[in-house]
C-alpha cells in the first residue's frame, strides 16, 4: 500500500515539476511577443494615469468656465475643453475609471461565474453537467444588448448594475471552453492518481483541475475586459449606461454624437480613441497569451 502511495505520489510531484517549467517557458514566450508587451506597457499606463486622476489630471474634475466654452486643443487644454468649458483631458481621465472598473469588474465576475460552473459541468458531468450546458445554452441565444438593456433600465443605470447585468451574461463562453478542457483532463494520469489516494471531487477541482487552467481563464478574462467596455459603451451611446454626475467613455460618446460635422468633433474622436486604445491593448495582450500558452506555437 505504501509503495503504491509513493507511486501516486511521485506522479503528483511530477505533473506539478512540469507545470512550473512550463511556466516558465509561457512566460519567456509572451515577453518576447511583439505586441503584447507593448500593449501591456500601454495599458499600465492608462491604468495609473485613469485611476491616478486626482493627482496627473491638469485640472480638477468638473471644473468649468463658461465664459470659455468650448474650444479646441491648445498648450493650456492639450484635448482642447467641452460646451462648459471643462477641461476634456481631464474628464476623460476620470471617465476612464468608471470604464475600466466596470470592464475589470466584470471580467472578474464573469470568469469566477464561469469558470466554477464550467469545471462542475466537466468533472461531475450527468444530467448536472447536462443541466448547467442548456442554461449556458439558453443565455447564449438571448439577445444581450437588448437584455442588458431592460436589467439596466428595471434597476437603474448605476455603475455596478452595470457590471451585475454584463456579468450575467458574459460568463457563458468562459464556461463552455473551460468545461471543454476539464473533459480533456479528468481522463489524464495525474487525475487518475488523485483519485487513487482519496482526494474528493472538490479537491480534485480546486488542487489539480483549476491550476491547469489559469493559462486558458487568463486569456478569457482579458478578452472580457475588451468586450465588458465596449458593450458598456454601447449602453451609454443608447442612453442606458452611466448617467450623470458619472461618466464614462461611452457616455461621453453619447453626448458629443450631434458634433459629427462641426468644429467640435474633438470632443467625439478622443473618446472614442481612449476606447479604440484600450480595446486593442486588451487584444493584443489577450493574443499573446494565446500564443505563450500554445505548446506548439513558434519562437517569437
Amino acid at each position: 500500500m505504501s509503495g503504491v502511495g509513493q507511486a501516486v505520489s511521485g506522479e503528483l510531484i511530477g505533473e506539478q515539476q512540469s507545470s512550473t517549467g512550463s511556466a516558465v517557458q509561457i512566460m519567456r514566450r509572451f515577453l518576447r511577443h511583439r505586441l503584447a508587451m507593448p500593449s501591456l506597457v500601454v495599458l499600465v499606463l492608462l491604468l495609473v494615469v485613469c485611476f491616478g486622476a486626482a493627482v496627473i489630471a491638469p485640472y480638477p474634475r468638473g471644473l468649468q468656465d463658461l465664459l470659455l466654452g468650448p474650444t479646441g486643443p491648445s498648450p493650456e487644454h492639450w484635448l482642447g475643453t467641452d460646451e462648459i468649458g471643462r477641461d476634456y483631458l481631464s474628464e476623460i481621465l476620470y471617465a476612464g475609471q468608471v470604464s475600466l472598473a466596470i470592464g475589470l469588474a466584470v471580467a472578474v465576475l464573469s470568469t469566477l461565474v464561469g469558470t466554477a460552473l464550467g469545471a462542475i459541468a466537466g468533472y461531475v458531468g450527468g444530467w448536472i453537467g447536462e443541466l448547467l450546458m442548456r442554461i449556458t445554452d439558453l443565455f447564449l441565444i438571448v439577445p444581450a444588448i437588448a437584455l442588458i438593456a431592460i436589467i439596466v433600465q428595471g434597476l437603474g443605470p448605476s455603475p455596478v448594475t452595470i457590471v451585475l447585468a454584463l456579468a450575467a451574461l458574459g460568463w457563458t463562453y468562459i464556461a463552455r471552453v473551460v468545461r471543454g478542457q476539464v473533459l480533456s483532463l479528468r481522463e489524464r494520469d495525474f487525475i487518475d492518481a488523485a483519485r487513487g489516494i482519496g482526494a474528493s471531487s472538490v479537491r480534485i477541482i480546486a488542487s489539480h483541475l483549476l491550476p491547469n487552467l489559469v493559462g486558458i481563464v487568463v486569456v478569457a478574462m482579458s478578452l472580457s475586459v475588451a468586450s465588458a467596455i465596449i458593450v458598456e459603451s454601447t449602453l451609454s451611446f443608447l442612453g442606458f449606461g452611466v448617467q450623470p454626475p458619472d461618466t464614462s467613455w461611452g457616455a461621453m460618446l453619447s453626448q458629443a454624437a450631434g458634433y459629427v460635422g462641426t468644429d467640435r468633433v474633438y470632443l467625439l474622436y478622443f473618446p472614442g480613441l481612449f476606447i479604440l486604445v484600450t480595446v486593442l491593448c486588451v487584444n493584443f495582450i489577450g493574443d499573446g497569451l494565446r500564443d505563450a500558452l500554445d505548446p506548439q506555437g513558434k519562437q517569437l
